[in-house]
């Protein structure tokens, strides 16, 4: 089954956890110290780590053999 991406969006980290946690990360953007950050999280909800720009938040999961996904 293909998913659009306002679908793939919508998936909890359960959802994701059941299609692959193993080859998933997720990109949330957040606020940290008054400064926009982007946090790392695997598929199951695991926070993994914190970039500063989304370029390399991409670079670090990609580099650690994952899909990014965003989340909102």
């Amino acid at each position: 089954m293909m998913m659009n991406e306002e679908q793939l969006r919508s998936l909890s980290p359960q959802d994701l956890a059941g299609i692959g946690a193993d080859k998933v990360a997720y990109v949330k953007p957040i606020v940290v110290d008054g400064k926009k950050a982007y946090a790392i999280h695997g598929a199951d909800g695991t926070p993994l780590t914190v970039a500063g720009s989304l370029e390399v938040a991409y670079a670090v999961i990609r580099q650690n053999d994952l899909e990014p996904m965003a989340a909102h």
